[in-house]
């Protein structure tokens, strides 16, 4: 039988970061009301599936039949070199190839390597594909604790992640969440330009930068346009701002680099960017998610909100 330590070394030789297991049981009735009460208040503004499948959110044994244990893994995003601070901001996460085809590939690989030792082996592979919580996965696994920008934070390395499951048939020995947490600290509700994060892990998505710029398909509010704070695609701020991102060391993963022509998109050649530019710089990009004219739109909104200044 394949040990737990087995299974990360399997997962570290693969460049994740962290990796976790925990036992696939019902999510606790906290979390089922956490959830519940996020959706009754339409804070997923209208991004609809996640209103969907609730009874597979909360029951991993719905989504793997047998489903015995929740493999959890993280891989650091945070960039070596970042773009220059007066050219309209992406957010890290969106620097280099898409993570979910990155994390995925990795995951097949882990899934082929205990399969290797344990041939009974079955399961699926998860990223941000899927009904999963995997804020809530990762915690239960011990990866970090949910903060209050309601992001895993991974102790001493921060909350530049990317979480990834697999939801397999295996009993394992497991591990245990964390007694750690903000404590009395507020800087991302303070700092949040939108004041998006309503209460502590409650996050209002209609008045997020980062649903406004990529997930929203109208036009973006206007009073959230005069808070864009030079932000494109996507939004840190609550991040730059949370005091264990002081220990945020540059990723090793070569996908997640920037090519130099993503570096150089400054307002004037974002302007005059042809669809033939934008097809070359944003291939395999998760930017591909808002489409160039959704770029076109958060353009004109950053423009805008310079004139509001």
């Amino acid at each position: 039988m394949i040990t737990a330590k087995q299974i990360k070394d399997y997962a570290y030789s693969l460049g994740f970061d962290a990796c976790g297991i925990c036992k696939a049981e019902l999510v606790n009735i906290e979390e089922q009301q956490h959830f519940n009460e996020w959706i009754g208040r339409l804070f997923h503004a209208d991004m609809d599936y996640m209103a969907r499948n609730t009874e597979k959110r909360y029951n991993p044994a719905l989504l793997v039949e047998n489903a015995r244990s929740v493999i959890c893994v993280a891989l650091n995003y945070y960039p070596h070199t970042k773009q220059a601070e007066e050219y309209p901001q992406f957010a890290y996460y969106a620097y280099g190839k898409d993570y979910h085809d990155v994390i995925k590939t990795k995951l097949r690989q882990l899934f082929e390597l205990i399969k290797s030792e344990e041939p009974s082996l079955d399961g699926r592979a998860f990223v941000d594909t899927a009904p999963v919580l995997e804020h809530y996965w990762a915690a239960k696994a011990g990866l970090g604790f949910i903060g209050k920008n309601s992001l895993l934070i991974v102790p001493k390395k921060g909350s530049y992640f990317f979480l990834g499951e697999l939801v397999v048939n295996l009993e394992l020995e497991y591990d245990t969440p964390l007694r750690l947490s903000c404590g009395n600290c507020t800087r991302c509700m303070d700092v949040c330009p939108t004041k998006a994060i309503v209460r502590p892990k409650v996050v209002d998505a209609n008045r997020c930068i980062s649903y406004q710029t990529i997930e929203n398909k109208g036009e973006i509010k206007e009073d959230i346009v005069s808070t864009l704070n030079n932000r494109l695609y996507g939004c840190d701020i609550c991040q730059q701002v949370c005091p264990w991102n002081r220990y945020a060391r540059p990723h090793k993963t070569a996908e997640f680099d920037p090519s130099q022509a993503f570096l150089d998109l400054s307002y004037e050649k974002l302007e005059s960017l042809t669809v033939e530019e934008y097809q070359r710089i944003f291939k395999g990009s998760a930017v591909k998610r808002a489409k160039q004219e959704g770029l076109k739109r958060n353009l004109r909104a950053l423009k805008l909100s310079k004139e509001h200044d």
